[in-house]
């Protein structure tokens, strides 16, 4: 049976030197990360850095970027981006859901026509019979 805190992204798991050898990176590295803010990983009640399965991934991620030839502050700004993308893609589809939501006919909308003298709806713009 796989432990349910495993399943958890955002759970701290891993110490420093676990994640940095994941990462096939330095610890140090990874504390420079963390300063430069590419990186926040959640601390233990003793003040000990716990790294996540999110925070991994983004380590790989940093990885492959630096790898591209981008610098810190290239990384950061990328980083950044991405995760206001991750924002606005949550926001559009947000919005498609209640727009699909009002734009969907209810039971009582099926029931009630649109223009009382004829018995049927009319189309806006044209007048009825």
């Amino acid at each position: 049976m796989v432990n349910p805190g495993w399943a958890d992204l955002d759970r701290g798991l891993f110490s420093i030197s676990v994640a940095a050898e994941l990462a096939g990176l330095h610890p140090q590295t990874l504390r420079i990360y963390e300063r430069e803010g590419l990186l926040d990983p959640v601390r233990s009640a003793g003040g000990t850095r716990r790294y996540s399965r999110r925070d991994i991934d983004r380590l790989q991620e940093i990885c492959a970027l630096t790898a591209d030839g981008l610098n810190l502050a290239g990384i950061r700004r990328v980083l950044e981006m991405q995760e206001e993308t991750r924002q606005l893609q949550a926001e559009v589809a947000r919005l498609q859901k209640l727009a699909a939501h009002r734009a969907a006919p209810g039971p009582a909308d099926r029931d009630i026509p649109a223009h009382p003298q004829s018995g049927r709806g009319a189309e806006p713009g044209l007048r009825p019979d």
